[in-house]
């Protein structure tokens, strides 16, 4: 890890904690650009002073260390800006999801007791204040939002903001009376070990829960997750990955942080903009999920965009066809194609290849624990399985969260005393420790019998020439209990019937993985981190 690594092998202990990263950066790398968002380019000294400002601004607000704050907004340097002011003073950033309605940010406010909320103004159309406003008009609170009765302030990431709450403008202004030493004592009084955000789990299945992380794992995580990848000091690195996901805000904004490469934040992910982006800004480094990357090889204009500065991709899905990393090294001629695993309850990383693992390692697996970690496969009762054998994945280590929010009984059920955080996913491990995953717990459905893993299938069904993405539900059936529903993409030109894929299928797969029905759709539905949502596709049935 270079020049960052103490004595004990430990670069993150180097920085303490985030606002201790953000000092150091704005330092050592001051001249160096650190965010491109439009046409605002700053470096990272400019980077530091503003993120400062927004420290003063949060503890003449009444922010007090430990108080949480949130911020809904999508990829800005605004985003940047605000949640790196709140957490160096003492906060624990809440990074609310963009594609919420208001009920539901409302109800992560609430579950967190959000003192303070940044939020955007209009995004895609949709008006964030107004939506919030009408989940949380009535309510026990004197504050902007009656419905939210911890919530004392509400800033609006815009010029304008309406009655009774404030601009960013306005917010930065109030900070001008607090001392640069009174910020840099507030930084310097936050505990390693202290909380430094609470992510909410995705909410794909019941209610979202929080989990809550301090500074030192993020730092540790992420300084182990640059050295994997290999990201390194003038990187230039666009992100699309949204911020209120860890793969956003920990392996995006502290990683460049950590090796002074340069952010390009996309607020929304859309192939042409990503294009231009990659061409005009030189980027050579994008992570994202597999389908990002697919769009990118698959776009008719591709050949017209400059993309040879790509260098370094990270992906992560049960699902990364083997072709996908075979095109990006060979068409893209990028030369690190890596493929991870992780959840927001062990700090977004748990297994991670390696550079110089073959491509089918890439593809098949998620790589290897993460070092100084552990993962295992369990039975039923908790026992591990040998290699070969699928099981639920469990994980322990510097990873592995505080806790839920608040929720000592959710937690107790989730981490054994042990230290085992019990992950609701289904893996196997081979010989060498690779991980493959092979579905969520609750996805696997059992036809006649047979347990039959949705992931696996769509594995196989993404090996036709025809198929450009693909998802696989259990649906009922009378005879055999359940049978695989497939909802497929096909690829641009294709004729591609349901029977000419249900016949396909049966001369690839086990007769019990053979989806019984097709159903082709134009996109499948995804969460802003990239997952498909099943739930919504069993909604369809």
């Amino acid at each position: 890890m270079g020049e960052d690594v103490r004595e004990d092998g430990r670069g993150d202990l180097r920085w303490g904690t985030i606002a201790g990263l953000v000092r150091s950066a704005a330092t050592r790398y001051a001249d160096r650009e650190a965010v491109v968002d439009g046409r605002v380019r700053i470096d990272y000294a400019q980077l530091g002073e503003r993120v400062e400002r927004a420290a003063a601004a949060c503890i003449a607000a009444g922010v007090a260390p430990g108080d949480r704050v949130a911020v809904w907004a999508p990829n800005t340097l605004d985003w940047i800006v605000s949640a790196l002011g709140a957490v160096s003073a003492g906060a624990v950033l809440v990074p609310l999801n963009t594609r919420f309605k208001g009920a539901e940010a409302a109800y992560v406010l609430r579950q967190s007791r959000a003192r303070l909320l940044f939020v955007t103004g209009t995004f895609l159309g949709t008006s964030y204040v107004a939506s919030l406003r009408r989940a949380a008009a009535e309510g026990p609170g004197r504050g902007p939002l009656p419905g939210l009765p911890h919530l004392d302030e509400v800033v609006v990431l815009a010029e304008d903001a309406p009655d009774s709450f404030r601009t960013w403008k306005d917010f930065l202004a109030g900070g001008d009376r607090i001392t640069a030493q009174a910020v840099r004592e507030r930084a310097e009084a936050i505990s390693p070990d202290a909380p430094s955000d609470i992510i909410f789990t995705s909410g794909t299945t019941g209610s979202p829960k929080g989990a809550v992380i301090t500074h030192a794992q993020s730092l540790r995580c992420y300084d182990v997750w640059s050295e994997l990848a290999g990201l390194r000091e003038g990187d230039r690195y666009l992100i699309v990955n949204p911020f209120f996901h860890t793969f956003g805000y920990k392996a995006g904004i502290l990683a460049c942080l950590m090796r002074g490469a340069t952010m390009v934040p996309q607020p929304v992910f859309n192939a042409d903009t990503v294009l231009a982006n990659v061409a005009a800004e030189r980027i050579s480094v994008l992570p994202g999920p597999p389908t990002l990357h697919q769009s990118l090889l698959d776009h008719p204009q591709r050949d017209h965009h400059d993309l040879s500065a790509l260098r370094l991709v990270v992906t992560g899905a049960a699902v990364v066809p083997l072709r996908l990393v075979e095109r990006l090294r060979e068409e893209l001629h990028i030369a690190t194609v890596l493929t991870a695993y992780g959840l927001s309850e062990a700090g977004g990383i748990v297994t991670m290849c390696r550079r110089g693992d073959p491509a089918e390692v890439i593809s098949a697996t998620s790589g290897r624990a993460v070092p100084d970690t552990e993962v295992a496969v369990l039975d039923g009762n908790g026992r591990p399985l040998p290699a070969g054998t699928p099981g639920e994945i469990a994980v322990r280590g510097y990873n592995v969260m505080q806790g839920y929010f608040e929720a000592p009984d959710e937690t107790a059920a989730a981490i054994t005393p042990e230290g085992w955080l019990h992950t609701g996913d289904v893996g196997v491990l081979d010989g060498h420790g690779n991980l493959r995953i092979t579905d969520r717990i609750k996805d696997m459905f059992i036809v006649g019998g047979f347990n039959a893993y949705p992931a696996e299938i769509e594995q196989l069904l993404g090996l036709h020439p025809d198929i450009a993405d693909v998802a696989v539900v259990g649906v009922p059936d009378p005879r055999l209990g359940e049978v695989g529903r497939a909802y497929a993409v096909r690829r641009p030109g294709s004729t591609l019937t349901a029977d000419d894929l249900i016949a396909w299928s049966r001369r690839e797969m086990a007769n019990y993985k053979v989806p019984r029905t097709v159903e082709f759709v134009t996109e499948l539905p995804r969460n802003a981190g990239g997952k498909v949502l099943k739930r919504e596709l069993r909604t369809r049935t």
